[in-house]
């Protein structure tokens, strides 16, 4: 006798406001890790992902940095491409229409050695039809000069507003995480008119060979990505939720749809699938898959509802007279008589 069919959870709410950028649905696929879209077609029905982000483009050709260019790590990725690029002239001619037709939103990634780049190819994407948003990716760790507009809130903020200026479109600052404050940086980003950041770009990291006394990355150093930086991931969109009001897209290390539930509750209103597409190409797909189940865990029909509902601990006086906290009274954190 067959099994009764278990019922299916109602579809939520997924949709998605990023300032005035609407999404049907968080789940986005993070630049530099899906090519141009196309080459990820066979496997993934990109028209029901939220949007999809081509690699960076630049103004002119770039060639990149020299192999190795990728070495993998204990818990992730290593990467120094360098931006390695066509250009926007061969962008607009040989992958935007087919990624305008592939039926996702399309958010441009687009990088500058300076200010005037960027603000040239803003320009250039404005009257373009097709592009939904563009992401100013200011914090690449591999390329020359590659984060300086990005960890200075000055040159941050001076950089959104000059896009702002030659462009009506949604702007998303990708900020680094190789910062003092990032506070302070998404600040800036949201004082220059940036509709939303998204946190994080990849830590800076390198790898060696002992034996030969070299370093493995052709650049020496690269960006870390994958499962390594969900915790520093989440700690930024933690900091910048409870201090900046600006809507955040969550990347680093999302494997699960746990870890996607952990940006969503921690305050990102979406998330980039990145080092998850190498792996697993139709990994966007099945965490879009798993979202209705867990929210219905967590009670909640809206997406929306669930954005930024962490509940922090209360932190009661600890003085003289006071009890320890919990953890110290069972050994889980050092005292003055331990020494």
């Amino acid at each position: 006798m067959p099994h009764p069919a278990t019922p299916a959870h109602p579809a939520p709410d997924l949709s998605v406001s990023l300032g005035r950028l609407r999404l049907p649905n968080p789940l986005l696929v993070a630049s530099g890790t899906f090519g141009y879209g196309r080459e990820m077609a066979g496997f993934v029905d990109c028209a029901r992902l939220g949007g999809v982000l081509p690699k960076t483009i630049t103004l002119r050709p770039r060639a990149g940095n020299s192999p190795w260019r990728t070495i993998e790590t204990a818990a992730g990725l290593l990467n120094s491409i360098g931006l390695d690029n066509d250009g926007v002239d061969a962008f607009l001619v040989g992958q935007l229409p087919w990624l305008v037709h592939c039926g996702a939103p399309v958010i441009v990634s687009i990088a500058g050695s300076s200010a005037d780049d960027f603000v040239a190819l803003a320009a250039r994407l404005d009257a373009v039809p097709g592009i939904a948003a563009i992401e100013l990716n200011i914090s690449c760790p591999n390329v020359s000069h590659g984060v300086d507009l990005g960890t200075d809130p000055i040159a941050c903020r001076e950089v959104v507003a000059g896009v702002r200026a030659a462009t009506g479109l949604p702007i998303l600052a990708k900020l680094t995480p190789n910062v003092t404050d990032i506070v302070a940086i998404a600040g800036a980003a949201r004082d220059g008119g940036a509709d939303a950041v998204t946190l994080i770009n990849t830590c800076q990291g390198m790898a060696v060979d002992w034996r030969r006394r070299r370093p493995l990355l052709g650049n020496v150093v690269g960006g870390l990505s994958g499962p390594a930086i969900k915790p520093i991931a989440l700690r930024c969109v933690h900091q910048v939720r409870r201090a900046v009001d600006i809507p955040i897209v969550g990347v680093g290390g999302i494997m699960t749809v746990d870890d996607c539930m952990e940006f969503f509750v921690t305050g990102a209103s979406a998330v980039q699938v990145g080092t998850a597409n190498f792996a697993e190409p139709v990994a966007s797909i099945r965490l879009l898959d798993a979202l209705p189940a867990a929210l219905a865990e967590a009670g909640v029909a809206r997406l929306a509802d669930l954005v930024g509902a962490l509940e922090l601990p209360t932190r009661p006086a600890c003085g003289p007279s006071s009890d320890p906290p919990a953890a110290l009274a069972v050994g889980g954190g050092s005292r003055a008589d331990d020494h």
